[in-house]
């Protein structure tokens, strides 16, 4: 049986290395894509947006509601990206716990 002392020690181990983890996770950027890649967004890890790019022939203002859905689409994307990184490296934390 482990001693307290060095379930500690372990568990602030893997505290440092988890908050690295997810600080390297908030400073990755993740593109997300609209069907035929007329809009995409750029998300930090953090799901913090930091751009939104149209490629030019989506740009109609008589058909707003296409942009919107293509923007949306994009940002799903984005979004679905980083939860999926988050389990890939935040999620081999769970199978590490010593308890």
């Amino acid at each position: 049986m482990m001693n307290m002392q060095n379930l500690m020690k372990q568990a602030q181990k893997m505290q440092k290395q988890m908050e690295k983890s997810q600080a390297d996770l908030a400073s990755k950027t993740f593109v997300g894509r609209s069907s035929q890649d007329l809009v995409s967004v750029s998300v930090m890890g953090d799901k913090k947006v930091i751009g939104i790019q149209f490629k030019e022939m989506i740009v109609d203002p008589d058909d707003i509601e296409t942009l919107e859905a293509m923007t949306i689409q994009a940002l799903n994307d984005a979004m679905s990206q980083i939860d999926e990184e988050t389990k890939k490296t935040l999620g081999a934390f769970a199978g590490k716990l010593p308890f």
